[in-house]
C-alpha cells in the first residue's frame, strides 16, 4: 500500500512589523483631518447672532477686538489717529460683510486680514507725509464722539520710567516704519500679534514659505536698524 505522505502544515499569516520611522494609513488620515479642521472660534455663537440681525452681538465682537484690530493698525501705521481711523473702519466693513462670512478660518483671522488691507490703503493715502509722531497706544486720549480710547497702563511708573518707555518704543516703531510693507506686515502679525505661520497665510493670502523668509528679512532688516538707533537712547 501507497504511503501518503504527510499534509504540509499552514503557518498563522503574522502581519510584517512596519519600517521604523514609518505611519500608518490612519495615521496619515488623521493628520490630513487635523490639517483640514476648521479649529474652534469662541466669536462663533456672536458672528452667528449678527448674522440673524442681532446688532449687540456685533458689539460684543467689536469690544473683544478693538484693541488688537488698533494695536495692529498702529504698527503698521505709526500714527494713532489714522490707526483709530483704520480701525474703526475695519469694524464697519466687517459688519457690512458679516453675512458673507462662511467660518472657514477663525472671525479674529477674518477680522484682520480686513485690518491689514485697510492698513495698507491708508499708508497709500499717507506716503506724502514727511514726518509723523509716534505714541505709545497706551496712552489715554482724549475722545471725541465715535471715537476709541486706550486703556491706561495697568502698572504706575515714574515720570522718568515712562520718559524712557516712551522714547525706546518710539524708535522701535520707527524700525518698524522704515520697513517695506510686505517685511512690516509679517513682522506685527508674527512677532506682536502672535498669529500663527498658518493663520498669516490665511490672512496674507501668501504661501507658508513667503511667510517665513519675509518674516527673516524683516528680523533681520529690524535688528540692524534697531543696533543703529539704540545706541542714541
Amino acid at each position: 500500500m501507497e504511503r501518503r505522505k504527510p499534509l504540509a502544515t499552514v503557518k498563522r499569516f503574522t502581519p510584517p512589523e512596519p519600517l521604523q520611522g514609518t505611519i500608518s494609513l490612519a495615521e496619515v488620515s488623521h493628520k490630513m483631518d487635523e490639517k483640514n479642521r476648521v479649529p474652534t472660534d469662541d466669536d462663533a455663537e456672536f458672528v452667528s447672532r449678527c448674522q440673524r440681525g442681532e446688532t449687540q452681538a456685533f458689539e460684543t465682537l467689536v469690544e473683544r477686538h478693538q484693541k488688537k484690530m488698533l494695536n495692529i493698525a498702529y504698527r503698521m501705521i505709526g500714527d494713532y489717529d489714522d490707526a483709530c481711523e483704520v480701525a474703526q473702519e475695519s469694524f464697519l466693513s466687517a459688519y457690512r460683510a458679516i453675512k458673507r462670512f462662511r467660518g472657514e478660518a477663525k472671525f479674529s483671522t477674518w477680522l484682520t486680514g480686513i485690518t491689514v488691507n485697510h492698513a495698507k490703503n491708508r499708508l497709500r493715502q499717507i506716503q506724502s507725509r514727511s514726518h509723523y509722531e509716534v505714541v505709545s497706544i497706551d496712552d489715554p486720549v482724549e475722545t471725541e464722539s465715535g471715537r476709541m480710547a486706550c486703556d491706561p497702563p495697568a502698572r504706575e511708573a515714574s515720570i522718568i520710567e515712562q520718559l524712557e518707555q516712551k522714547e525706546i518704543q518710539a524708535k522701535v516703531q520707527e524700525c518698524i516704519k522704515a520697513l517695506d510693507n510686505e517685511y512690516r506686515e509679517v513682522l506685527v502679525l508674527r512677532d506682536i500679534e502672535g498669529f500663527s505661520y498658518d493663520e498669516i497665510h490665511d490672512i496674507l493670502n501668501i504661501p507658508d514659505g513667503t511667510v517665513k523668509s519675509r518674516l527673516f528679512r524683516a528680523r533681520d532688516a529690524l535688528k540692524d536698524c534697531l543696533k543703529k538707533v539704540i545706541g542714541d537712547i
